[in-house]
């Protein structure tokens, strides 16, 4: 091929473009990386009782850029085209919806028939998770109250992977993976581990709660490091802890309120699952005392204090009381918790972005 004086220069020069466009990625991406992701969960606004479109709107003031419906309540059909619009709602305002529902253990106290059996429910999770854009269908084994149940969590933990071995096909051709939450004192992050490695950590991964790492007896940071791999999704929140009378004392709180050292967490986060977003669920205002003096309390843990317990504790002994909710005189106490709630997740996120999370919007 022939080519003339400006032809070769601007051959050379569009060549020369091309070729510095795949190198600055690697030089960039040191001085630039991408930001995680930053959302809520609807859970921190639960008293408001908004529908899907509302959260949108609320996600959207909030300037996240990703939305956690963890309950079906928020839809008000489970019909594909509801969904879709729904769906042309969030990608319109910028958000990314991620969606969950409850137990999908057949065997626990937590697990409901709502949405029918525990295959069906997974089923209906998986359709609305798929028909949303939602990478992943967050669902949870139970509560603490499994650990006391015959056989205890690892039976329940069994109970579980069979379940999901069982549907594998399902998830796995819509294209959906599973994201089992640490939740409620049900399971330690090791123990979910190996729920997850069991069923199959090819579909099968965890939605990450900080805050219930405390309720198992976790330090959050060593709950992170054991759980980071696996993580698809989270539900994240600060908590202050602190020695009691009958052993410690944990209170979640706003992030940035409590002992948690985000900077750290979020920089190995940003390491290990960069592609997870930090979606925020805020409950606080009530206090829970883990009574590791008493005989009774670990008649849910008969094979003794779980890994990381002196972590725990070091975590534990650094805090310090803090009160509980009451709703101000003469103010109804449903408005009272949804401006509480409301001022817990707006200042977690203003928080959020000050440390440096969140995409540019």
């Amino acid at each position: 091929m022939q080519l003339d004086a400006m032809q070769r220069r601007d051959f050379l020069t569009t060549t020369a473009a091309a070729a510095a466009a795949t190198t600055l990625p690697a030089w960039a991406a040191k001085r630039a990386p991408k930001r995680l992701r930053l959302g809520v969960d609807n859970f921190a606004v639960r008293a408001m009782g908004w529908n899907a479109n509302q959260l949108i709107d609320y996600a959207k003031e909030l300037r996240c850029d990703s939305l956690f419906i963890t309950d079906l309540g928020p839809f008000e059909s489970f019909q594909d085209k509801y969904l879709k619009n729904v769906k042309a709602y969030a990608d319109d305002q910028g958000i990314k919806l991620y969606i969950g529902s409850w137990s999908i253990c057949p065997t626990s106290p937590s697990f409901k028939d709502t949405w029918g059996t525990a295959e069906e429910h997974l089923a209906l999770g998986i359709r609305i998770s798929k028909t949303l854009g939602s990478p992943a269908f967050r669902v949870i084994l139970g509560s603490r109250r499994d650990r006391l149940t015959e056989g205890g969590i690892e039976a329940r933990i069994d109970d579980t992977v069979k379940l999901l071995k069982a549907n594998k096909n399902r998830a796995t051709d819509a294209g959906i993976k599973i994201a089992m939450e640490n939740h409620a004192g049900d399971m330690h992050s090791l123990e979910l581990v190996r729920l997850v490695e069991e069923a199959g950590k090819d579909w099968v991964g965890v939605n990450m709660d900080s805050g219930n790492a405390v309720w198992t007896l976790e330090d959050p940071f060593e709950n992170l490091k054991n759980l980071a791999p696996y993580v698809l999704t989270t539900s994240l929140r600060d908590t202050m802890a602190w020695p009691s009378e009958n052993g410690y004392t944990a209170a979640w709180t706003a992030m940035g309120e409590g002992l948690v050292d985000w900077k750290q967490y979020f920089a190995h986060f940003a390491k290990v699952c960069p592609d997870a977003p930090v979606c925020i669920e805020t409950i606080s205002g009530f206090n829970r005392e883990l009574a590791v003096k008493s005989d009774e309390f670990w008649k849910a843990w008969p094979n003794g204090k779980p890994k990381g317990y002196k972590k725990f504790e070091a975590f534990a002994k650094r805090g310090k009381p803090i009160d509980t909710f009451k709703a101000p005189e003469g103010v109804d106490r449903k408005i009272a918790q949804q401006n509480f709630q409301k001022g817990d997740i707006a200042r977690s996120i203003k928080y959020c972005r000050e440390i440096g999370l969140g995409r540019d919007r």
